[in-house]
């Protein structure tokens, strides 16, 4: 008996200091899990880093609590909205423009660019300091501007924008200046060639044989352009560069080989009567290289460079607009640049063409009376927004700005002025019978109306009206 005693004493003992032995162990790994946790290193989130300076505004806006600000968001709504229907144009392109300093603004171009060519805007601004202003060069891409490759933006403060694509694309440019800040601008859109013309005193004119006409029969293609010139006139650098080859074969005979490092491209100089640099030095773009001769197997040809493009991944490219200099220059602003900013209306039906001097697409025959908000002048033109939204470009002889009243009416009952002319617009105030009212434009069954206390807006002119006769014509 005191022997079974003895055993389950000892193994209700084993049993308690086996559960002592088990909470210890819990508590002490629920402490060592404790000591880890507070011991692990706390997770920083990533540093905002933006893209270009448009994002990096739009970031500092936000930190400094201004983001839900409805202005702020007018302004990030604003440059978004432009890249929707960016103005078509064809460079080279200048305008004037108003930006209302009190009101959200942005303005987007879009034209096209070939490879080898330099696109170059400039914004000149008239008045106080224009602030920061945002110039940014999309690439355009299918499904919309969210899928477009922004490729260059200008530097802080800078006015200045340039870029060499890479390939025949459309390109879209956007000008927005910072909050509050606005004024009268003028935008100057050209492209030119990205490289100097090789021969001095000449250009594309002196080009007898292009980039990829047939050669021995057929069997070849022409890796380059052919520039006739006389004997010993001098051969120059288009770019910077540095000499990678000097040397003389059966087929090119005296030639030149240049790397320029900046767009990774070789450039080709063949038939040189004289080789006038040394393998491995740096030249400045204009420099002269050589002589123009018909050595090599241009022995039978009148003097003549060879001038070829090879890109690493590429291989010949066509030269043609990497030296083709386009003479042309913005037609001179002509029309009145004191109206831009302001309402005006047409004087006789005219048409609103999309493109400026283009005949494309399909223009809008318009009415006398028409009103107008004159958003730019361009050449002889003004830019032009309609009412409802639709803009295009209107000869500038047309519009003549709303200083004076067609006539003036009189509700013949009370009627209500509105912020627009369509169905469902706001309503700015009520007018009395008998308030004389200034009509300055008509729009699709709406009258464009001043008050006596200088309040602008919309009323239906199919509203019974009295008319006093007067009239500013």
């Amino acid at each position: 008996m005191a022997a079974a005693h003895h055993d389950l004493t000892s193994s209700l003992r084993q049993r308690i200091y086996s559960g002592i032995q088990w909470k210890t162990i819990r508590i002490a790994g629920l402490v060592l899990l404790v000591v880890l946790s507070a011991c692990k290193q706390e997770k920083v989130p990533e540093p905002f880093r933006p893209s270009d300076r448009h994002e990096a505004y739009i970031h500092s806006l936000r930190l400094a609590g201004l983001g839900g600000a409805a202005l702020t968001r007018d302004w990030i709504k604003a440059s978004e909205n432009v890249l929707l229907q960016p103005v078509e144009i064809e460079t080279p392109y200048e305008e004037v423009f108003y930006a209302d300093p009190k009101e959200a603004f942005a303005a987007a171009f879009r034209f096209s660019a070939k490879k080898g060519q330099k696109i170059i805007v400039e914004i000149t601004h008239q008045g106080l300091q224009p602030g920061r202003l945002f110039m940014d060069l999309f690439r355009v891409r299918e499904g919309g501007f969210q899928n477009w490759q922004k490729v260059a933006s200008s530097p802080y403060r800078e006015m200045r924008l340039e870029f060499e694509p890479q390939r025949d694309y459309d390109y879209v440019f956007r000008f927005q200046p910072e909050l509050l800040r606005g004024g009268t601008y003028r935008v100057t859109i050209q492209r030119d060639a990205s490289l100097l013309f090789p021969v001095p005193d000449k250009d594309t004119r002196a080009i007898q044989s292009g980039f990829g006409a047939p050669r021995d029969g057929g069997k070849r293609e022409h890796h380059g352009v052919d520039i006739f010139a006389p004997r010993h006139t001098p051969v120059i650098a288009p770019s910077r560069a540095m000499v990678r080859r000097v040397s003389e074969t059966d087929i090119g005979g005296r030639t030149v080989w240049l790397y320029d490092s900046k767009r990774l491209m070789n450039m080709y100089f063949a038939h040189l009567q004289t080789q006038d640099v040394e393998e491995s030095a740096i030249i400045e773009a204009g420099q002269q290289i050589g002589t123009i001769g018909n050595t090599g197997n241009a022995r039978t040809t009148p003097p003549h460079l060879h001038f070829g493009i090879y890109i690493r991944g590429e291989g010949p490219v066509d030269p043609y607009h990497f030296i083709n200099h386009l003479q042309a220059r913005p037609s001179p602003i002509l029309a009145d640049k004191t109206s831009v900013g302001r309402w005006g209306r047409l004087k006789s039906p005219s048409r609103l063409s999309p493109v400026l001097g283009k005949r494309t697409g399909n223009p809008i025959e318009l009415p006398a009376d028409c009103p107008l908000f004159i958003l730019a002048a361009a050449g002889r033109s003004f830019r032009v927004r309609l009412p409802d939204g639709r803009f295009g470009y209107i000869s500038s002889a047309s519009v003549e700005t709303i200083e004076f009243p067609l006539r003036n009416l009189r509700p013949g009952v009370s009627d209500v002025l509105f912020a627009a002319p369509k169905t469902g617009a706001a309503e700015i105030t009520a007018l009395e019978r008998g308030e004389e009212l200034g009509l300055l434009a008509t729009f699709e069954g709406y009258g464009l109306v001043k008050t006596e206390e200088g309040l602008t807006g919309w009323i239906p002119l199919a509203s019974p009206l009295e008319t006093d006769g007067s009239s500013s014509r």
